[in-house]
């Protein structure tokens, strides 16, 4: 598989099947994701991959809050500004339009959309979590260059054979996932990351992207 047939195929995989992924493939991708850009190469990602019984037991956990319906845990960083101005706005309900559309729920379904999101916290069935962690007091460039990171893992995964959806909802379990992992105090939980084998035959949606002619100017 090429780049570029990686990157087209890359996206957000909800329903994975319970295959194992062997750790030697998982250790290749971030043998050669370790590769990935960072400002005067400080790496500032800490990455933990959980697997087996010790996923099993955070699946049960998170499982366990959902159902009591206890608070989330305070997010140590905003998802998003508190008001999204245009086009940023007008993406993210279309996105969110397509997401619920194909599962057949509707906007006004509260229920069914929260059912859809605790699959979360199951990581789509899928048989390995990747959780991505950085120091509290990096800064603004130290966090993009973990989403480079990231989106180079992906793309490993591709390459593979493999699948993924990266998850920011796991920051408001976080202190769950903190009881399994015991990170560092000064770490941050920025994303979760489900990692393994599409279970062929799911519904999905691929959400679409703006023309390059809204995003990209060039300057001739």
């Amino acid at each position: 598989m090429d780049v570029y047939e990686a990157v087209r195929t890359r996206r957000a995989v909800r329903a994975f099947t319970s295959e194992p992924v062997p750790r030697a493939v998982l250790e290749r991708v971030l043998a050669a994701a370790a590769w990935s850009p960072s400002g005067s190469n400080l790496q500032p990602w800490h990455v933990y991959i959980v697997t087996g019984e010790p996923l099993a037991e955070l699946k049960r956990r998170t499982g366990g809050r959902v159902a009591e319906g206890t608070p989330w845990d305070e997010r140590e960083y905003e998802m998003y500004p508190p008001a999204l101005k245009s086009p940023y706005h007008e993406r993210r309900s279309a996105f969110g339009k397509e997401r619920y559309s194909a599962l057949g729920i509707t906007r006004e379904d509260w229920e069914a959309r929260q059912r859809a999101a605790s699959d979360n916290w199951q990581c789509f069935g899928a048989p390995v979590a990747l959780f991505c962690y950085i120091d509290r007091d990096m800064g603004r460039p130290q966090w993009a260059d973990v989403g480079m990171y990231l989106q180079t893992v992906m793309l490993l995964l591709r390459a593979e054979g493999l699948h993924s959806c990266p998850q920011m909802a796991w920051s408001v379990y976080r202190k769950t996932v903190a009881e399994i992992l015991s990170p560092p105090d000064g770490l941050i939980l920025f994303c979760g990351m489900s990692i393994g084998f599409e279970r062929v035959g799911a519904d999905h949606v691929r959400t679409g992207r703006a023309p390059i002619e809204e995003t990209v100017t060039f300057v001739e």
